[in-house]
């Protein structure tokens, strides 16, 4: 009788015991700390439920007042869509930099230190920070756009409903810039150097090798920006409520501002959750178009056998 494959199976079986019981922890607080408030969460949504009140069914009813009858919810979305803008502003200008520190240039350590400081940062000081260079009585903004000329009086950015989502989305690019192009980079220095001297012997120009080398070559870099960025941008509440707090008036409300309001302000947590749902659906929505538009498998990992 043979009894190799079935001390094979057994070793097998020990092994992918042994791998489980490994993974079981991080399984455990992903279950416990992810899946489960998100099912809660889905739960909540179709269901009347506060502090101190049973819960009932509710059904499609937050939604409807959702998409119907609050314009609130309609002006954060617009808000968080032109939030969103900062994502490609953020790519383009980390690539130009990525590039540029790419290059042989002496001190080019120090350049990148310099232009990753801002991301390790905490986000409340960044806001901060920002929120004292828009001072229109002693900020930095103010001052240098009157020695320039560009501006008579002093401009309150953060108190004008006309300015105040633009200097947010400033202090966003910058805080983001650094993180930014430091993946960019690692994209470029991934790229086999050959490629280029093939290109050059050839006689393209470049151009050319840039449009069709390195871009196609860093298609994973820039997709990874852009989840990064659409995770920022939709979860951008620290750095929005320490700077102006949603307002003037509903002109910096974002969708995640809005919904800690409705949950923690006015104790309507069913509602916040119908909110947290449709957030959370776009944001899929988005991932998924992103990953179609860059050929399907930015995200792919090849494994070597």
């Amino acid at each position: 009788m043979n009894t190799k494959p079935r001390f094979l199976s057994r070793r097998r079986s020990r092994d992918e015991l042994f791998a489980w019981l490994l993974l079981a922890p991080a399984l455990a607080i992903y279950i416990a700390y992810r899946a489960v408030p998100l099912l809660w969460n889905v739960v909540l949504s179709f269901s009347y439920w506060g502090p101190g009140k049973a819960m009932s069914f509710a059904g499609l009813t937050h939604y409807e007042e959702m998409l119907f009858y609050d314009e609130t919810f309609w002006v954060a979305l617009k808000n968080t869509g032109l939030f969103m803008i900062t994502t490609p502003v953020t790519m383009l200008l980390a690539l130009g930099l990525a590039l540029l520190v790419d290059q042989k240039v002496i001190g080019r350590g120090i350049y990148r230190t310099i232009i990753f400081l801002p991301y390790p940062m905490m986000v409340v000081a960044v806001g901060i920070v920002w929120r004292w260079m828009y001072n229109d009585r002693a900020g930095l903004v103010n001052y240098v756009l009157q020695s320039l000329g560009l501006i008579d009086q002093p401009i309150a950015f953060l108190e004008t409903a006309r300015f105040a989502l633009l200097a947010v989305m400033v202090a966003a690019v910058w805080q983001m810039l650094g993180f930014f192009v430091v993946i960019l980079l690692t994209g470029l220095q991934n790229i086999p150097t050959h490629l280029y001297e093939a290109a050059r012997i050839d006689g393209a120009r470049a151009v050319h090798r840039f449009w069709r080398i390195t871009l196609p070559l860093m298609r994973p870099s820039l997709f990874l920006c852009v989840i990064l960025g659409v995770i920022a941008s939709f979860t951008s509440f620290d750095l929005i409520y320490s700077m102006t707090g949603g307002g003037p008036g509903r002109a910096t409300e974002l969708l995640v501002t809005y919904i800690y309001k409705q949950a923690f302000t006015l104790s309507k947590f069913d509602y916040a959750a119908a909110m947290t749902v449709v957030m959370f659906g776009l944001f899929l929505a988005i991932a998924l178009a992103a990953n179609r538009l860059s050929g399907g498998d930015a995200g792919k990992v090849d494994i070597a056998d």
